[in-house]
């Protein structure tokens, strides 16, 4: 679900497009992210990309989807290496 390594984070996660609202909700076998953006032409991701950005204040070059580019299930790669904001983002998850 979440590990950390010399990278930084990488988180695998289930995004649900097409939400109310964007938002983070923990459950217990996975992580699920609600995003407003439709999931066509790409927009989902791109959405899903400047929310975590503005959540953890991370610019947008240091998000990657590893994996699941075209899946509503990701893999996520969080590319910090400052103690104090992987600490923060590893907060924020669990």
């Amino acid at each position: 679900m979440i590990k950390q390594t010399k990278d930084g984070i990488v988180v695998n996660l289930k995004i649900v497009p097409n939400s109310s609202k964007n938002e983070i909700i923990s459950e217990q076998e996975f992580i699920k992210v609600k995003i407003t953006a439709q999931p066509i032409e790409n927009k989902a991701n791109k959405a899903l990309i400047e929310f975590f950005s503005k959540q953890f204040k991370i610019p947008k070059t240091n998000i990657v989807i590893l994996k699941g580019e075209t899946s509503k299930e990701k893999t996520i790669l969080f590319k910090v290496t400052d103690e104090e904001k992987i600490n923060f983002i590893l907060k924020f998850f669990n």
